[in-house]
């Protein structure tokens, strides 16, 4: 079933608002699906992402092809390229999700009152979810995996650049819905890319419960100023690693060229290096010639020059950087609180890592860190839903409220209050 094909002579207040009316239908029979009945769209879903496999790498290579004539940045290219691994890890992800448990009717408290009143509370879905995202059609899959699993509708509006990718998933999305017995509006791709489709969107507070958006600082900031609905933010990550005084010096260059260049177009690849100043002169040649052979370009502060003349200086607005590419500051500080000072000052409540033997270091570190992941002798890049065992992730939150940090079925959820008497009235 194509999902578009009754919304085409629509114009975008009426196309969203039908999406939005169906999404609100459909979250009302998936709250009362069963865990086997969610678990068969997974793993249907998952077979058919793989039987596609050619199809979907053919509409996404227009995508690709599109995003290169328009000179689009190269980190976002690699956000919007699928290839047969990148496929079967959406897959796998899927299949992993079906093998956790239903967070749904969870009892996550319970007390008898002295009157004789049970209290409980219980696990239920936050009911209908709109996702506004640019590039990454991955995100497609993962969101509405873990949306129908969390028991919620989804409405998904990816950016215009992956169109074609998007229409290509919602197709195998509607059919394995479908032959698992649920709505295929349960989870719903926005089949226009017509911006005024997301201003309309977040006027439907009546419809839709929660916004969730992923993409570029610009987006975000957009839809945090333009909804009526509640917004989980992420609004940028630019993520540390601080090199201790107690470092391996081996382990913390790898950890660096890891979280650097392993894919540098992602939100937990690191942007600054802090090196302390009793190892800068050792670890910072050595590591940072690595780097560059590899196609990172370096800037630094005054102490990291007096160390390698030839990089640039970092101006003060690099330190807020979110580069996204082959791009690193490093920062050269005396003491681990002054990396943690610049940590809160700079940082994005994202992911920041630690490297050192020293166990004390490490829990002052974890301590007063206040990010949602913090990272010991480890990647920044291991934040992340599938890496910490979520299955997937909807996004990693750097704010509060309600979730923090990757966010996986528990999250998708909230919590009401059953109570149960025999006939007790109160005085």
């Amino acid at each position: 079933m194509n999902q578009s094909t009754s919304f085409d002579s629509k114009n975008p207040a009426e196309l969203i608002g039908l999406i939005a009316e169906n999404s609100r239908k459909a979250s009302r029979i998936l709250a009362s699906a069963s865990s086997s009945q969610k678990n068969d769209f997974l793993l249907r879903f998952a077979e058919l992402l793989i039987k596609e496999t050619d199809n979907l790498l053919l509409e996404n290579a227009k995508d690709v092809s599109d995003a290169e004539e328009k000179n689009l940045s190269a980190a976002l290219v690699d956000r919007l390229r699928l290839n047969p691994s990148r496929i079967n890890s959406l897959a796998d992800g899927l299949r992993e999700i079906a093998e956790l448990d239903d967070p749904v009717g969870k009892i996550s408290g319970k007390w008898e009152r002295p009157n004789g009143i049970s209290v409980e509370k219980k696990r239920i879905p936050l009911g209908v979810i709109g996702i506004i995202y640019e590039s990454r059609p991955g995100v497609t899959a993962d969101a509405a995996g873990l949306c129908v699993k969390s028991g919620n509708s989804v409405i998904l509006r990816g950016g215009s650049e992956t169109i074609r990718s998007n229409l290509a998933i919602s197709r195998l999305l509607a059919e394995s819905l479908s032959q698992s017995g649920l709505s295929p509006f349960t989870a719903q791709v926005v089949p226009v890319a017509d911006r005024e489709v997301v201003t309309e969107m977040l006027k439907l507070e009546d419809k839709i419960d929660l916004i969730i958006p992923r993409g570029g600082e610009g987006l975000i900031r957009f839809v945090v100023q333009n909804s009526m609905i509640p917004v989980l933010k992420h609004y940028k990550g630019v993520c540390h690693v601080y090199v201790d005084e107690y470092a391996d010096l081996a382990m913390a260059e790898e950890i660096c060229r890891n979280a650097k260049i392993q894919r540098p177009g992602v939100c937990n690849s690191m942007e600054t290096m802090l090196v302390h100043s009793s190892i800068a002169g050792d670890f910072l040649p050595k590591a940072v010639r690595r780097l560059e052979s590899e196609g990172v370009t370096v800037k630094g502060c005054e102490n990291t020059k007096k160390l390698l003349p030839h990089v640039s200086s970092a101006a003060e607005e690099d330190w807020y950087e979110e580069y996204l590419d082959l791009v690193l500051n490093i920062r050269v500080v005396p003491t681990i609180d002054k990396a943690i000072d610049h940590i809160q000052t700079y940082g994005s409540m994202h992911t920041d890592a630690i490297v050192t033997k020293d166990p004390e270091n490490s829990e002052k570190f974890v301590r007063e860190v206040d990010s949602s992941a913090v990272m010991v002798n480890t990647s920044t890049r291991f934040n992340d839903g599938y890496q910490l065992g979520l299955g997937a992730e909807i996004g990693i939150s750097t704010s509060k409220l309600h979730a923090f940090g990757p966010m996986g079925l528990e999250e998708l959820t909230t919590s009401k209050f059953v109570v149960r008497g025999n006939g007790q009235v109160r005085n």
